[in-house]
């Protein structure tokens, strides 16, 4: 595999991983201009207003960058802004449900591994109380901004009361 391809591949990775852990740099803003399926593959096509979550172009992310340490972990990481382009992509197809998914994984950017882990146990039947959940649902929407996140946490607890799958006190 020659170069060329080894960091076309890192920057396929780079789109297409999830989303984990918090951004520490600047994300740049949203292209003010939606993006539709004309614009995918984004690596390809829409490259100039890609950016990792410390702010460098997608053209940065070299092999030689990587050797020299210019790339770091959290370079490899996606940002909220392009999960946000891959969604309007997503929309101007008619995929709703799939950009909704995008949005609502852009939320969870800010919210730690660790704790998103916990999240999804304590989400399993019987883990939880109600009142856990909707504790839950108000430290991310009031800590992490994940709004739709936490309304579906909130209507999981309710659901969950109403089918009998929440833990007794």
């Amino acid at each position: 595999m020659n170069q060329k391809d080894l960091e076309k591949m890192i920057k396929d990775i780079i789109l297409n991983m999830s989303a984990t852990g918090a951004s520490s740099g600047p994300a740049p803003a949203a292209s003010a201009t939606k993006m539709t399926y004309r614009d995918y593959p984004l690596s390809e096509k829409s490259a100039d207003k890609l950016r990792t979550p410390t702010g460098k172009r997608l053209d940065e992310v070299t092999l030689e960058a990587l050797m020299a340490g210019r790339i770091t972990p959290e370079d490899v990481r996606i940002t909220p802004e392009t999960l946000e382009m891959q969604a309007q992509v997503a929309e101007s197809r008619g995929r709703v449900r799939l950009a909704a998914n995008m949005r609502r994984a852009a939320e969870m950017i800010a919210v730690p591994d660790e704790r998103i882990l916990q999240i999804y146990n304590a989400m399993r039947p019987y883990r939880s109380t109600k009142g856990e959940l909707y504790a839950i649902a108000n430290e991310l929407e009031a800590q992490y901004g994940a709004k739709v996140t936490a309304d579906l946490v909130r209507e999981a607890a309710d659901v969950g009361e109403a089918r009998g799958r929440l833990k007794q006190l």
